[in-house]
């Protein structure tokens, strides 16, 4: 992994903490009644695709790494398929944020497959 040191230099990580901040602003316009429901499930997805790239990592072995970005990846995509779900409620009200957190799912889609790839070859 060349000049990485921490799992804090991965772009991969630090792309999914920008992702869990903007879905935690955007899930604040949320109804109450869904605090419990939606609301909390799309906050553990967000905060699950960098938590484990992260513990990933920290396992120290390629395989055990590539399980953990496949994780990752199923995460984003859970946590896409609930933003989409929450817009069709009618949840969602900035737009604006919502398209930006939708361009760094399909960014960080791109980079996890990216990088999952330089461990199965």
């Amino acid at each position: 992994m060349g000049n990485i040191n921490s799992y804090k230099d991965l772009i991969i990580w630090q792309k999914g903490i920008i992702l869990v901040v903007r879905v935690y602003q955007l899930v604040k316009s949320f109804p109450q009644e869904e605090l419990y429901a939606l609301t909390s499930q799309i906050k553990r997805a967000s905060v699950s695709i960098p938590s484990n790239i992260s513990e990933g990592y920290g396992r120290n072995t390629d395989k055990s790494f590539s399980h953990f970005l496949d994780i990752s990846r199923g995460s984003l995509n859970e946590l896409e398929t609930q933003l989409i779900i929450a817009k069709e409620l009618g949840f969602i009200i900035d737009l604006k944020l919502y398209d930006e957190i939708m361009a760094l799912i399909e960014e960080e889609s791109k980079m996890i497959n990216a990088f999952s790839r330089s461990f199965k070859n």
